[in-house]
């Protein structure tokens, strides 16, 4: 998802696209952990038990009457022996009836959103079914998309009925049956919309057929042939117009867009943005992901969310977030076309296991704005850019959540993730090596959920350095390592003596001072104190590379007579 920033001058900021419960105040103190939140986040047997291979969603939507229909059939694999297993749906949803195989009805237990379901028999580990679950109902309405999750319920600038969903952190499960976790992935999926006369659906994937039904109605197929996680699988059903193009990078890219009919000509200025972006990402981040099922680009009620090959687009048809930017140069893109659609990497492509370690989503999302800056106007501006987003971090909350219970860590996943992932840029001092390791991430774990040691284990490996202490300090406690440095002026000598405090034990950033005017070096601090000779530079020249580096920086200056 996106940041939601108010300008500077009223020294508030709202993080956007941080799982839903953070959105409005992402350092605030989250509530207590409750049998919800287990059922909810939890790998327990009940969702160990079988692995998911493809889902068909077949629904039915009604603006009208504001209702959704149909069934989800769910084709798994035994994993091992279990005669009971979880499917996730909102308890305000309706369920009709539940099968294995075309057989009877089974028999189901609710508790919350978490559908226990008794098996003819227990599971045999490798052996393939089919589950299908039929139900119906009014789903979640959205308190305030995309940051709290649900249904869009809308009518357009004409009058026209305008339907959309974003339920990152809240739940795919509050519109469709699923196994409700970021673990588990299926390897494709098939997606069926049918809508009232007049209206049409643009769902992830590639349109596979349009089928007419009585009345008028008309069924949409939508087919994804790669992974595709929960939270990604929409609806956005309306009156659209279509334009296309190509983008010839690692792959022929088809690019849909569909937007609404009076804001055709406005769309096809802006969405030209979008070539440059791929190009910019492709080359730092490697071919983009999802080559068969295209690029999509739709108009939503909402802001933006980063569905995968049909991202949702809110953003007015300008530059900037809602035309506003801490830096000059956020005002030269769209902030949504960039964030949203660098997420088809960073999210949709690799994936967090648990939603504890969203910042693999956020954080890597935030800095592509950063990288794309970069790309276009050059590394100057990429400092300018980046910098500008110090005043959004909080440094209250760490960036990775509680595992186990559906909890994402702290908005600051976003501006301190970017300032993060920079400040190990500065951290390396190779810029071959960063870029190698940053493609490496995406292309080594494509099509995969991973963890935060799946990155850390493989940064150390590609750079041939523990970087453990690094990750641990600024993802894992909320506050910034502090350099402390002493600087003892004496008649026209000047030393310095310096240490980390940190919450690691052993954190030993290296870092860049000034050790003559106007020139930067590396020193290597431990939570040790170390001395170092400045000889006769002047206490004021003495700097800290903070345009590479965030941290806490913390300098005094003594002044001794001389002998």
């Amino acid at each position: 998802m996106m940041i939601r920033t108010i300008p500077f001058a009223l020294l508030a900021f709202i993080f956007g696209a941080l799982p839903p419960t953070s959105f409005a105040q992402p350092n605030k103190t989250p509530p207590p952990l409750t049998r919800t939140d287990t059922l909810r986040g939890a790998l327990s047997p009940e969702r160990t038990c079988y692995d998911v291979r493809w889902y068909h969603l077949d629904v039915t939507i009604d603006p009208s009457q504001k209702r959704i229909d149909g069934s989800t059939t769910i084709r798994f694999t035994g994993v091992h022996e279990s005669q009971r297993l979880q499917v996730d749906l909102f308890a305000n949803m309706n369920l009709n009836a539940i099968t294995l195989d075309g057989g009877a009805p089974l028999a189901y237990t609710r508790e919350y959103g978490a559908v226990f379901i008794t098996l003819p028999r227990p599971l045999t580990p490798g052996e393939s079914h089919d589950l299908i679950v039929q139900y119906g109902g009014e789903p979640r309405v959205a308190p305030r998309a995309p940051w709290e999750g649900g249904f869009i319920w809308t009518k357009d600038t004409v009058g026209n009925p305008w339907v959309a969903v974003a339920c990152q952190g809240t739940g795919a499960s509050l519109w469709w049956p699923n196994k409700d976790h970021q673990a588990d992935e299926p390897d494709s999926m098939l997606i069926s919309v049918t809508v009232p006369p007049g209206l049409e659906d643009v769902s992830n994937g590639r349109l596979r057929s349009v089928t007419k039904l009585a009345g008028g109605w008309t069924r949409y197929d939508w087919g994804v042939t790669y992974p595709i996680n929960n939270y990604d699988v929409t609806v956005n059903v309306g009156k659209f117009a279509h334009f296309a193009d190509v983008f010839y990078g690692a792959d022929t890219l088809t690019l849909d867009y569909y937007v609404h009919p009076e804001h055709l000509q406005e769309a096809q200025r802006q969405f030209q943005q979008v070539k440059t972006m791929l190009a910019c990402f492709e080359r730092d981040f490697g071919p983009y992901p999802f080559p068969r099922d295209g690029y999509k680009l739709v108009q939503s009620p909402h802001l933006g969310m980063e569905h995968q090959t049909a991202v949702a687009y809110g953003n007015g048809f300008h530059n900037g977030y809602r035309r506003t930017s801490s830096s000059r140069y956020g005002l030269m893109f769209d902030f949504i076309i960039v964030h949203e659609s660098a997420h088809e990497w960073w999210g949709n492509s690799v994936t967090s296991k648990d939603i504890a370690d969203m910042w693999i989503h956020e954080s890597f999302g935030a800095h592509a704005e950063a990288l794309f800056v970069e790309c276009n106007w050059g590394y100057d501006a990429m400092l300018d850019y980046v910098n500008s987003k110090k005043g959004q971090v909080g440094n209250l909350r760490p960036i990775i959540g509680l595992y186990g219970v559906n909890k994402e860590g702290s908005g600051d996943m976003y501006p301190k993730g970017s300032l993060m992932l920079h400040t190990f840029r500065g951290v390396l001092d190779n810029d071959s090596l960063w870029f190698g390791v940053i493609k490496g991430i995406a292309q080594t774990f494509r099509y995969q959920t991973i963890t935060t040691e799946d990155i850390v284990r493989y940064v150390n490996t590609a750079t041939g350095r523990d970087y453990t202490y690094f990750f641990n300090q600024y993802l894992r406690y909320a506050s910034l390592p502090r350099l402390e440095v002493n600087l003892a002026s004496k008649g026209s000598a000047l030393s310095a003596r310096y240490r980390w405090r940190a919450d690691v034990t052993d954190f030993r950033m290296p870092i860049k001072v000034t050790t003559a005017p106007g020139k930067y070096s590396f020193i290597s601090p431990t939570t040790a104190w170390q001395t170092l000779d400045l000889g006769t530079m002047n206490p004021n020249d003495f700097r800290v590379a903070e345009q590479l580096f965030y941290i806490d920086a913390q300098i005094r200056v003594n002044y001794q007579e001389s002998d």
